[in-house]
């Protein structure tokens, strides 16, 4: 099962190692511990939506594009088969989303857009890693041409 939680650190992670910035800036300029911020990077705390917002206005982002940024992550884990869905006693066959390339137990899908990859390694029926990465021009194209 995915955890937003995690989602959400990931995208604010990325985002600031984007920036090549370290814990130490954002965490002073968004007013918030760096252990805390942090725990929250790594997917251990959730935070409230004024923290939340505080650590986007620190990262220079909005907190729209950072909400939209996890949303499209979560529908595309929505879409690989056994990712979010509860483990059954007898699972139903899911097709595999156009996009989705297996190898062994893990599992990369492209937005139809393309601008957002996912994968996810299953590591345990109740543990998935959730990886999400904006996808370059080049990527992109290379991405298609794998998928087809």
């Amino acid at each position: 099962m995915v955890l937003l939680r995690r989602v959400i650190g990931d995208a604010l992670r990325a985002r600031r190692q984007g920036q090549q910035r370290t814990l130490r800036e954002v965490s002073s300029a968004a007013n918030v511990s760096l252990g805390y911020l942090s725990e929250i990077e790594r997917g251990q705390k959730e935070p409230s939506s004024e923290l939340l917002a505080a650590i986007c206005d620190a990262l220079g982002a909005r907190l729209s594009e950072l909400l939209r940024e996890v949303s499209d992550t979560v529908a595309l884990a929505e879409q690989m088969p056994n990712v979010l869905v509860p483990v059954q006693d007898e699972p139903a066959p899911v097709p595999a989303a156009p996009a989705a390339k297996a190898t062994g137990r893990a599992v990369r899908q492209v937005s139809s857009d393309g601008t957002v990859a996912v994968s996810v390694r299953q590591d345990s029926p109740l543990k998935a890693t959730l990886r999400s990465t904006r996808v370059r021009s080049s990527e992109r194209d290379r991405d298609v041409v794998c998928a087809a």
